[in-house]
């Protein structure tokens, strides 16, 4: 009985060739995918705190500002307490814990330019105030958060019946203190969550002279 050795076809090997191909193709493809997916969720995680860490310093120094005179207008006189537009801030509260324990400090919050291709930029700057003066700044300015596109800050107090009044991008009283500040961020990634801050002690140095101490 004669046995005939059978091997595979030109077509079969191709055939087989292909489909590896094609399955090795997809399991790269699969795998690409799987990078991808957990290189956005670091991504947005990371986003997510950064936005939380930004924004529970603002809430804790915004929140903690206590009306105390860091200086006096040359002009008018008049006591500073609390200054604003829509792109920068100036009052006073006690230096951050992380600092040190360094008692009343101005904190000068400001949007800048953060260089090329690096978008905008918060900082802030602390200055020990002493007998109604900030002393030039022990420490160069702290970067808080770079990348962004936007950064507003916006105020609001009491109006003349006792409610609150509509947003202003400037804060026109610097002897008082607005009873509420908005800050709006906006990254390349899109819009943060709105963040609205109460200041607790500005009902005791309100415009107008209501309550002022």
């Amino acid at each position: 009985m004669n046995r005939h050795a059978h091997g595979f076809t030109l077509l079969e090997v191709l055939l087989a060739v292909t489909l590896l191909a094609a399955a090795l193709a997809l399991g790269f493809g699969v795998v690409r995918a799987a990078g991808a997916t957990v290189a956005r969720g670091e991504l947005m995680s990371q986003r997510n705190e950064r936005m939380r860490a930004v924004s529970q310093f603002l809430r804790t120094r915004i929140g903690g500002a206590q009306g105390i005179v860091f200086a006096f207008d040359r002009q008018s006189g008049r006591s500073l307490r609390f200054e604003g537009d829509a792109r920068s801030m100036r009052f006073v509260a006690d230096l951050p814990d992380y600092l040190g324990r360094g008692g009343p400090h101005l904190h000068v919050l400001q949007v800048v330019d953060a260089g090329t291709g690096r978008g905008k930029a918060l900082e802030v700057v602390f200055r020990l105030v002493q007998a109604a003066e900030a002393r030039a700044p022990a420490r160069p300015p702290e970067p808080l958060v770079e990348g962004l596109t936007r950064l507003a800050f916006a105020y609001r107090s009491l109006d003349d019946e006792g409610k609150l009044g509509p947003w202003q991008p400037r804060w026109e009283n610097p002897d008082a203190m607005p009873m509420q500040v908005r800050v709006q961020i906006t990254d390349t990634q899109g819009e943060w969550p709105p963040l609205v801050v109460t200041l607790p002690q500005a009902g005791s140095y309100l415009a107008g002279g209501r309550s002022k101490i």
